[in-house]
């Protein structure tokens, strides 16, 4: 995507996203937007870092929302 100012993904965090990870986002989003404590749970609950969590909302088309922590 050129003109975007999505950070690049790290090395080895889009290799753990996975579309069931995806899915997850997709079921938890509302009106295509997820919150940061959403996300953070669905992340601690699966075990993985929130860097993967929020890969898949960014290939979900998911947006997140009330960001507390700049985690995503």
């Amino acid at each position: 995507m050129s003109g975007s100012s999505k950070r690049p993904v790290p090395p080895g965090i889009a290799a753990q996203v996975t579309p069931e990870i995806v899915a997850a986002v997709r079921d938890r989003a509302k009106d295509e937007r997820i919150t940061c404590p959403v996300l953070r749970k669905l992340a601690d609950d699966l075990g993985v870092p929130y860097a993967v969590v929020g890969q898949a909302a960014n290939e979900a088309g998911v947006k997140v929302k009330n960001c507390e922590l700049g985690c995503f």
